[in-house]
């Protein structure tokens, strides 16, 4: 029987998938598992593993060896503490051989991973620190300083001294987890809890998530993938970094603050052939002046977090010669619904978030929990045991199967008895030449209960004009109700840690004399 990896096609992928297939990819079993071992030491010792593009340009590579010895280095570090199985190890570093090291040495040596974005002020961190209480804390020297008390633990600074210290240590190491022991506490980056909550992975979710590598990044054995999402938030730790090494990929992460020009770079001279970022990714490269100066080997291309307009998409496609493929998922479900890129029989549809993944069973319902029939919109649900779970995102499906998103459920507007998509709204705006960016968002009204207010950014003067234009086109586009009824300009848009846009922010926004604001009639 061939491997779950040697299949490309989408038929054939719907028609050959087993979970003993899946299972089939690992050295353990459902008993016995380790996402270190399985990610970084079953595989070829000379073969890149990871490649740090840096923003100032001194990349690092490191081969799944080097990886293996300096995780095993900390695992032993770790005993050398006296750090007891599953405690809790938070992790507040950039991409580096210290992140690696310490992420995967952490698993090995059956401790939690905590990864903590390097950006989060004090109080970010104190709510987090209190609520997974790490045993040890690790940063730079930029970022445990400035915590000051918050810390409040034994923490480490990880410099030159500290690598010292780990060179020190015994590169060989003896895995002893379960497959149900905790693995990796991950942090979301939404803003609706007031405590942030963990989300916990046990070592077992590395078989699940391959899933996501398999059809919705659509990494292979012998693909270099570069993900620039941060390796803290779900995306750039689970799809840029875990799942693809755990198939023996090489990855690429990105260290500082993003340059567009540096990704396009690095994508000529390492021959990156896989590229899964945010919408918010894409977009800036689309705006890049010096776009067309590099060349690439990019086979496969998807993204997610939030949909991509549709300006970027036809963008994406023309200068890569591929699609951009749709992964949609929440933290709590995993992956669901996706564009299987590489599937040569699969149509990637540019609105769509594609189809769901093989074994999962995906659906529209009513606010009777009733099946939606295709055009008809509802909340996306997904079969979790005997009932469904809701994601709280509005969609739809096509005669065809596809599924459609029609905006967070929290981010319907309804205007004097109609119903608008804010994501609508926004792709239309998008069209518009001197648009950079845009958010739209649900604002209160006296008359209409609510209406569409658009965050606008862009280096053309916010006047009355440029409103009546931007309306107009909302208006010729979609229809004579569903447009931006309050326009205002600003610098930039607030943005999660993840890069998707803070919408919470902006609904309590208040404009500054600065910052130009129009309303319509």
């Amino acid at each position: 029987m061939r491997s779950i990896t040697d299949i490309t096609g989408y038929h054939e992928a719907l028609a050959s998938f087993s979970k003993e297939q899946l299972w089939a990819l690992f050295d353990g079993n459902r008993s016995d598992l380790n996402i270190g071992h399985e990610c970084i030491d079953r595989h070829p010792p000379d073969r890149l593993a990871v490649h740090i593009i840096d923003s100032k340009g001194h990349d690092e590579r490191y081969t799944f060896g080097e990886l293996r010895i300096w995780s095993n280095r900390f695992a032993n570090y770790l005993t050398t503490l006296e750090v007891a199985r599953g405690s809790p190890i938070a992790i507040m570093l950039e991409p580096s051989l210290a992140f690696y090291a310490s992420l995967f040495g952490s698993m090995k040596a059956g401790c939690i991973a905590v990864p903590m974005f390097t950006l989060f002020g004090p109080e970010g961190m104190r709510l987090r620190l209190d609520d997974c209480a790490p045993k040890l804390f690790l940063g730079s020297a930029s970022n445990v300083k400035p915590l000051g008390e918050v810390v409040g633990r034994q923490h480490v600074v990880v410099d030159d001294d500290f690598m010292a210290i780990l060179a020190a240590q015994s590169s060989d190491y003896d895995l002893s987890t379960s497959a149900d022991d905790m693995a990796v506490y991950q942090y979301t980056s939404g803003t609706t809890r007031q405590l942030p909550e963990a989300i916990e992975h046990r070592h077992r979710a590395i078989v699940t998530v391959i899933l996501a590598a398999l059809y919705g990044t659509g990494v292979r054995p012998h693909d270099h993938l570069c993900c620039p999402s941060s390796p803290a938030w779900g995306h750039g730790l689970w799809h840029g970094t875990l799942a693809p090494l755990a198939m023996g990929a090489s990855v690429s992460s990105y260290r500082g603050k993003f340059d567009p020009l540096r990704l396009f770079e690095a994508l000529e001279q390492s021959a990156i052939n896989n590229l899964s970022a945010a919408a918010t990714h894409y977009r800036m490269l689309r705006q890049c002046p010096r776009s067309k100066e590099f060349r690439h080997s990019i086979e496969k291309l998807s993204f997610t977090g939030e949909p991509i307009d549709s300006e970027t998409a036809s963008w994406v496609a023309d200068h890569f010669g591929q699609p951009a493929c749709s992964i949609y998922g929440t933290t709590e479900v995993g992956v669901i619904l996706v564009s299987y890129p590489g599937a040569k029989d699969f149509e990637v549809k540019p609105e769509a978030l594609g189809k769901p993944i093989p074994g999962r069973e995906v659906a529209i319902i009513d606010e009777s929990g009733e099946q939606t029939t295709p055009g008809v919109k509802g909340e996306i649900v997904v079969r979790r045991g005997n009932d469904w779970f809701k994601t709280k995102d509005i969609g739809y499906t096509d005669e065809e199967g596809y599924f459609y998103h029609a905006g967070r459920a929290d981010d319907v507007i309804i205007s004097a008895g109609y119903t608008m998509s804010a994501v609508e709204i926004e792709d239309v705006l998008l069209q518009h030449n001197d648009v950079s960016e845009v958010a739209v968002v649900a604002l209160p009204d006296a008359n209409r209960g609510q209406i569409p207010k658009a965050f606008v950014v862009s280096l053309r003067n916010g006047d009355n004009q440029f409103v009546e234009e931007l309306q107009e086109l909302a208006r010729t586009r979609l229809s004579l109700h569903e447009y931006p009824r309050a326009v205002t300009f600003v610098d930039s848009l607030p943005k999660l840690p993840a890069g998707k846009i803070n919408r919470k922010a902006l609904r309590e926004y208040v404009p500054t004399s600065t910052q130009n604001s129009a309303r319509g009639t």
